[in-house]
């Protein structure tokens, strides 16, 4: 295997990597899938692990054999042994990984599952007898990827195994409401970790943006509180390992 994936943006879901997906597509020098969120290290159907072949993964790069290649699936750093895999393809992988405040994170999460009709229930109970769906998933047990509402954001685990097996100077640690106050700020920082010419022109833009209906119910102080006491820990971790202190979003209208 000679050229191979050089970065991945590989997480947070809702945390803003679509937005840096579409500034990334913009650089001349990157190559990125056509598609956002190529889902390769975590196959669990058509990837034989024990002998992967990554023809099809290297097929989504095809023609651009002169650029740096790289692609973006949030769900690399939650999903059990995706960032296994991804150490024995690429050793020397960067990592880049963009935070939301855990809370608002979760209320978001909820929100795209129940306007794509994968979530019926309250985010209340989601968030609380719900979490007992996470386990149902035969493929990864103790993880899901739709319901798994509260499990993504334990930020403070994922840094800490990701740099069990990564060092950290090949690893880039953002926050989400950085991006898009000072995108150009954000993403010479970005270009600087991949050795990338600067970008020109920056547009600042939101990408996947909650969809205007009716949720029939909006996040109350009982759920934030909730989430606040479950992450207390885990963010204290996650910010030592990383010196990123979320700032709050209004969740409440």
């Amino acid at each position: 295997m000679s050229k191979r994936v050089s970065f991945l943006v590989a997480g947070v879901q809702k945390g803003g990597t679509t937005a840096l997906f579409d500034y990334l597509n913009d650089h001349p020098d990157l190559a990125l899938p056509a598609i956002k969120e190529a889902h390769f290290f975590d196959d669990e159907g058509a990837v034989d692990w024990t002998a992967p072949d990554y023809r099809p993964y290297h097929a989504l790069f095809a023609g651009r054999e002169q650029a740096q290649w790289g692609e973006a699936t949030p769900i690399y750093t939650y999903w059990p042994n995706s960032l296994e895999r991804i150490a024995r393809y690429n050793p020397d992988m960067r990592l880049i990984l963009i935070f939301r405040d855990p809370v608002a994170r979760a209320w978001s999460h909820w929100k795209m599952e129940y306007a794509r009709g994968a979530e019926t229930r309250p985010f209340s109970w989601a968030i609380r007898e719900g979490r007992a769906r996470v386990a149902d998933d035969p493929s990864a047990p103790g993880h899901h990827r739709v319901f798994s509402y509260v499990e993504r954001g334990f930020y403070g685990a994922q840094v800490e195994r990701l740099l069990s097996l990564f060092p950290r100077q090949q690893v880039l640690f953002l926050a989400s409401h950085e991006l898009r106050a000072t995108p150009a700020l954000i993403l010479g920082r970005v270009c600087d970790f991949l050795n990338a010419a600067p970008l020109a022109n920056i547009n600042s833009r939101e990408s996947h943006v909650a969809r205007n209906i009716d949720y029939g119910q909006n996040i109350t102080v009982s759920d934030i509180d909730y989430l606040k006491y479950i992450y207390s820990l885990d963010t204290e971790k996650f910010r030592n390992e990383t010196g990123i202190s979320f700032r709050n979003e209004r969740l409440l209208s």
